[in-house]
C-alpha cells in the first residue's frame, strides 16, 4: 500500500498563524522531513516523530526522500515555511513524482495544506500595500537566470504593480538587489514607498518603513522581504496604503454617494474600461452609453469617444509616467476623475477623432513578444559549469604529456583543475559545450566521472601492475557504480592485497583483496576526532560475487539513507546493511596511571 504526502505550508512561524489543518498534517505524520531551520520553528510538534532536517540547496533530496518514505506506506509531512505551493517544496514533490510516473491514481496520495506567505504576513504588518494588483519575485539566481529576473522587474515596474521581492540579498548574493533598486528607478518615483520586514512573527521581527532611493540604507538579508508600492502607494502615520481605487466613484467622507449603486456599474462611470475604448463600428450605443439610444449626433459621439480615448490615455500614462512624452507632447493628460461630469454633458462641438490607446498598446506587445522570439533564437546556448573527476584509469595513476596537454586545454585559462586525495584531477569550467569537452577527455584514454553526492572508487596501484589479480574486479565495480547518484559522497576503497596500504579499510566501505578473495569493511570514517577503520563484516568473498554484494549494499544506501546522511552513520541507525549487521566498537581498554605518575 503506498503512504500520504503531505505538503504543508505552515505560516511565518508562529503557532498562532498556523492554519488547524497545517497542524493536523503534521501531528498525524509518521515522518517530517524540512530544512533545519524550518523543523525548529515546529519542533514543540514534533516529539517522537522520524525527522530528517538538511541544509540549504538541498530540497531536491529532501522531496526524494519524502517520495520513498511514502512509497514504504508511510505518512510525510514535507514543511515549508509561508506558502509550500509558493517558492516552497509542493511544486518540487510533484516533479519527483512525476519523474517516477505518478498519477493521481497511483497509490500514493497528496495533499497540498496551503499556508500565509511572506508576501500577506509582511503585508499585514506594514499596514495595506497589497490592496491592489500585486507580483512576487525572487531575486536569487541560483536556480533563475538573472537576465529573466531582470525582465520580470522591467515588466512588472513598467505594469506598476507592487511588487514583493523575496531572497532579496544573502551572503554572496549582493548586487541582485542593487541591480532590482535601479530597475525600478527608472520607472518609479524615489519617494516611492518600500517596507522591508524581517521575521515576520517571528522571535527578531524587524520592521522599516522607508522610499525606494534609501532602501539599500537599510539591512536586507535572506529573511527580509521587501515589499514595494506602486505610483499611487503611500505612507500615514507609519502605515503603507495602496488604494484600490474607490475615490475613482466613491467620495469616501459622504455619507450619501453621488452614484446610486445601481448607476456604479454604468459604461459612462468607467471611462477607463476596455469596453469604452472599442472602435466605432462596433459600439452601437450614444454618448451616455445607453444602448440603442437615438437623437445623438455621430459628432458627439465622436467627441465623447474622444473623451474616453483621453481618460484612458490619462490613465496609461499614470502608470507609466515615461510614456507621457509620446502621448502627449505638450499638455498634461487630463486625469480620469475630471473626465467622468463630461461624459454626462452634452456635447455640442464635433471633435476630430484620435486612435485609441489600446490597439496601439496592443500592437507594442505584440511587437515585443516578436522581438523577444526573435532574440530566444539567435541567441547563444547558455554557459553551464562543468564539473567532473578525471584520472587515466582506475589502477592507473600515470597521466601521460598528451593526456596532460588536452586535460590543459579542455580546462582553458578560465577554469580550474585540483588534484585530490582520491586520485583524480577535479576540473571546473564554464562552457557552452560540455558534451564536447567531455568527449576530448575520452578521446585521450582518460576516465570522466561525476563530482559531488556519487560514488567513488578509490583504487591502489596494485603495485604498478605487479599485483594485478584484483584489477579486473575494481575496473567492474568502477564501472558498474562509479559515478551513481547518492544521499551522500560514498567513497569505495580497494587494495590489491593485504597490506592495505592504499587505506581502504578507512573508507566507507573498503575491500582488501587477499589469498584470491576479498575481506570486506564497512563504516570507516577518515577525518574528524572520531576518525576509525571501518568494521570488519566478513571475510573470504568469492571474487565472482564481490558486484553482487557491493549492488546490494549500495542500493539499500541509495534507497534508504536520510538526505546528506554519512555511510557509517546510515550503518549505525538500520543495524544491518545485505547481510551484515552493525557492531558497536568496544571501548578501549582504560589505562591506570602508574604510582609514580609518569
Amino acid at each position: 500500500m503506498g503512504g500520504k504526502l503531505l505538503i504543508v505550508g505552515f505560516g511565518p512561524g508562529s503557532v498562532d498563524h498556523m492554519t488547524k489543518r497545517a497542524r493536523e498534517a503534521i501531528e498525524e505524520s509518521d515522518v517530517i522531513i524540512g530544512y533545519k531551520t524550518y523543523i525548529e520553528l515546529v519542533r514543540d510538534l514534533i516529539v517522537g516523530k522520524e525527522i530528517i532536517s538538511t541544509g540549504m540547496t538541498e530540497e531536491v533530496s529532501r522531496a526524494q526522500a519524502a517520495v520513498k518514505w511514502a512509497e514504504r506506506g508511510k505518512t510525510v509531512a514535507v514543511i515549508s515555511s509561508g506558502d509550500a505551493g509558493l517558492y516552497g517544496m509542493a511544486g518540487l514533490v510533484y516533479e519527483v513524482l512525476i519523474e517516477k510516473g505518478w498519477t493521481k491514481d497511483s497509490s500514493i496520495e497528496v495533499e497540498v495544506i496551503p499556508g500565509i506567505s511572506a508576501i500577506h504576513s509582511c503585508a499585514a504588518l506594514l499596514g495595506a500595500p497589497i490592496m491592489h494588483d500585486a507580483c512576487t519575485i525572487s531575486l536569487s539566481d541560483h536556480l533563475t537566470p538573472w537576465e529573466l529576473i531582470e525582465k520580470r522587474l522591467e515588466a512588472a515596474a513598467a505594469a506598476d504593480f507592487v511588487i514583493a521581492l523575496y531572497n532579496p540579498k544573502s551572503g554572496r548574493r549582493t548586487r541582485q538587489i542593487v541591480e532590482a533598486q535601479q530597475i525600478l528607478l527608472r520607472h518609479r518615483a524615489p519617494t516611492t514607498p518600500v517596507g522591508l520586514v524581517k521575521s515576520a512573527y517571528r522571535e527578531r521581527q524587524h520592521m522599516v518603513l522607508t522610499d525606494l532611493a534609501h532602501m539599500l540604507d537599510h539591512e536586507i538579508g535572506m529573511l527580509t522581504t521587501v515589499i514595494i508600492g506602486n505610483s499611487t502607494t503611500f505612507v500615514h502615520d507609519g502605515v503603507m496604503i495602496t488604494p484600490r481605487g474607490y475615490q475613482r466613484k466613491y467620495q469616501l467622507a459622504a455619507a450619501v454617494q453621488p452614484l446610486k449603486p445601481h448607476e456604479r456599474l454604468r459604461k459612462e462611470a468607467e471611462p477607463w474600461a476596455l469596453d469604452q475604448t472599442k472602435p466605432l463600428e462596433d459600439e452601437d450605443e450614444g454618448s451616455t452609453g445607453a444602448p440603442g439610444a437615438s437623437g445623438t449626433s455621430e459628432a458627439a459621439v465622436l467627441a465623447g469617444d474622444d473623451q474616453k480615448d483621453r481618460a484612458f490615455t490619462a490613465l496609461a500614462t499614470a502608470v507609466r509616467p515615461s510614456s507621457v512624452a509620446t502621448v502627449t507632447k505638450e499638455a498634461e493628460p487630463t486625469p480620469p476623475a475630471a473626465v467622468l461630469p463630461t461624459l454626462a454633458a452634452p456635447l455640442a462641438k464635433t471633435a476630430e477623432r484620435q486612435p485609441t490607446a489600446a490597439p496601439k498598446r496592443v500592437k507594442e506587445t505584440a511587437e515585443d513578444a516578436l522581438a523577444a522570439l526573435e532574440r530566444r533564437k539567435t541567441r547563444k546556448t547558455a554557459a553551464v559549469l562543468l564539473e567532473a573527476a578525471v584520472s587515466p584509469g582506475v589502477a592507473n595513476k600515470q597521466f601521460t604529456p598528451e593526456q596532460l596537454i588536452v586535460l590543459a586545454e579542455v580546462v582553458g585559462t578560465d577554469g580550474k583543475m585540483t588534484y585530490t586525495p582520491d586520485h583524480y584531477m577535479k576540473i571546473e569550467r564554464l562552457t557552452e559545450d560540455p558534451d564536447g569537452l567531455v568527449a576530448r577527455l575520452v578521446d585521450a584514454g582518460l576516465i570522466v566521472m561525476p563530482v559531488g553526492d556519487v560514488l567513488t572508487v578509490k583504487a591502489c596501484d596494485f603495485c604498478d601492475g605487479e599485483k594485478k589479480d584484483a584489477i579486473p574486479y575494481a575496473e567492474e565495480l568502477a564501472r558498474r557504480f562509479g559515478g551513481m547518484a547518492l544521499p551522500k559522497e560514498l567513497k569505495l576503497g580497494i587494495n590489491g592485497c593485504g597490506m592495505a596500504c592504499y587505506g581502504a579499510v578507512r573508507e566507507d566501505i573498503g575491500l582488501v583483496y587477499r589469498k584470491g578473495k576479498f575481506d570486506l569493511f564497512l563504516g570507516g570514517k577518515t577525518v574528524g576526532r572520531n576518525a576509525h577503520p571501518g568494521q570488519l563484516v566478513a571475510e573470504g568473498i568469492p571474487p565472482e560475487e564481490i558486484v553482487a554484494v557491493m549492488a546490494e549494499i549500495i542500493e539499500q544506501y541509495q534507497e534508504q539513507a536520510h538526505p546528506n546522511e554519512r555511510f557509517h552513520k546510515f550503518f549505525r541507525r538500520v543495524k544491518q546493511v545485505g547481510r551484515f549487521s552493525h557492531e558497536e566498537a568496544k571501548p578501549a581498554a582504560s589505562i591506570e596511571t602508574p604510582a609514580c605518575g609518569e
